[in-house]
């Protein structure tokens, strides 16, 4: 069974999400900050007319916090409830990985969250992100209520 993916790096480290969760890929605009929103929400984008979240990856994974730069990109996905954006330094591109190459997370640490699973490289690993599991059940609600709370937002 093959597994199409699209790859990125944050801080020099490659990820990956399914392809099938993403819509496009667009380039980084402004953030704007939403007043009690999850630690792992950035904030939301107008995109064409759509009030989406900015979900942190980096924050979410311990990762060294840094300003966009004007190569960074935004991969817009959609999850079970949510269209989210997701900032990334760059996208390396589609790729097409066997389940055979897919370590589960499980098997590697036990507990490992937001992880669907690591795919060895000849140049080192790609996590490969779980966004349905991003944001706990009460993340969710409080994202919820932030953007119901929001003037000018649906």
């Amino acid at each position: 069974m093959s597994i199409r993916l699209l790859e990125f790096t944050l801080n020099s480290h490659k990820y990956a999400v399914h392809l099938d969760a993403v819509e496009r890929v667009v380039p980084m605009v402004e953030v704007t900050p939403l007043p009690h929103a999850p630690g792992a929400v950035m904030g939301i984008v107008n995109l064409q007319g759509r009030i989406i979240p900015v979900f942190d990856l980096r924050k979410r994974f311990g990762l060294e916090p840094a300003e966009p730069s004007l190569t960074s990109q935004l991969v817009l996905a959609r999850i079970a409830r949510w269209t989210v954006l997701l900032p990334v330094d760059s996208v390396i591109g589609l790729a097409q990985r066997s389940s055979g190459e897919i370590t589960h997370p499980e098997s590697i640490a036990p507990g490992i969250e937001y992880i669907d699973g690591v795919a060895a490289t000849g140049d080192g690993m790609v996590l490969i992100h779980d966004l349905d599991r991003f944001l706990s059940v009460e993340e969710e609600q409080s994202l919820r209520e932030s953007l119901n709370g929001s003037s000018g937002i649906e």
